[in-house]
This record gives C-alpha cells, sequence and structure tokens, in this order.
C-alpha cells in the first residue's frame, strides 16, 4: 500500500520544476555516454563509468520525484487559527523569536524554516494557537506568537 504524502503547493511545484531539469539533463547524459562508449574498452573507461552513474542518480531521483507526486495530497492551511500543516508559525523560544512553515516531511527543510509535521517542534506545535505554550522533548518551553 503506498502511502500518501502531503505537500504544500509551492512544494509540489518545487518537485515538478525539478523533474524536469532532471528530464532535461537526460539527452546530455546518453550523448555522454556514447562519446564514453566510442574510446573503446569499458572495463577501464572512467568517463564511461562516470556517465553511468550520473545516469543512474538522475534516474533514481526522477522515479522518487515521480512517486511522491503520484502518491501526493495537497495541503490546505487552516483558517480556524489552529496550527495545521501548511501554517506559517512564529514562536518564542529561549527568548529568541522564529519563524516556520509547518509542512510534510518530503518538504521539511529546517535550515530554511520549514519545519516537518513528525519533527519535535512540529508535532509540539500542531493543534495549537497564538499564546499557546508548548514543551519540547528536551525540556525546553515556548510560546506561540503568531499562526497565519
Amino acid at each position: 500500500m503506498k502511502k500518501t504524502i502531503s505537500l504544500t503547493k509551492a512544494g509540489k511545484l518545487k518537485l515538478e520544476e525539478e523533474l524536469q531539469e532532471l528530464i532535461s539533463q537526460r539527452p546530455a547524459i546518453a550523448e555522454r555516454l556514447a562519446t564514453a562508449r566510442s574510446f573503446g574498452d569499458l572495463s577501464e573507461n572512467q568517463e564511461y563509468s562516470d556517465a553511468r552513474a550520473e545516469q543512474k542518480t538522475v534516474e533514481n531521483r526522477i522515479e522518487e520525484i515521480e512517486d511522491i507526486l503520484k502518491n501526493a495530497k495537497l495541503i490546505k492551511s487552516s483558517s480556524t487559527g489552529k496550527i495545521t500543516m501548511g501554517s506559517h508559525v512564529t514562536i518564542n523560544l529561549g527568548g529568541k523569536e522564529q519563524a516556520y512553515d509547518v509542512v510534510g516531511s518530503v518538504e521539511a527543510d529546517p535550515l530554511n524554516g520549514k519545519i516537518s509535521d513528525q519533527s519535535p517542534i512540529g508535532q509540539a506545535l500542531l493543534g495549537r494557537q497564538a499564546g499557546d505554550e508548548f514543551a519540547l522533548p528536551n525540556g525546553k518551553t515556548g510560546t506561540i506568537v503568531s499562526v497565519a
């Protein structure tokens, strides 16, 4: 049974763009393979080995993205004021304000402010609203400043 993957509209668009970029690389890789093949003995042909490795990486990523998109469910933000997937949240943690978008695990990128609903912070925030306090598994507590 396939797992449903939650994506924001922006996350889906980013994956579709990456997929198109990877597909556009196929002809260049095929050309590199043909050129390397013309050098002769493939067992000691580093150019051929490199091109095959690149082809494998690109094809695996294409397959992965196609699978994600096939099983994707778009996240719709809630207007209830409660934190759900797709919410933009500002929190105060340890006296420092931080802003996050709560997204699915495929889109998560904590260094760029995108936290997974499965992460400790994501799980602590889901279902709460502005003004609520929350606690993390490490014992730190914080306050939700705003939810959009």
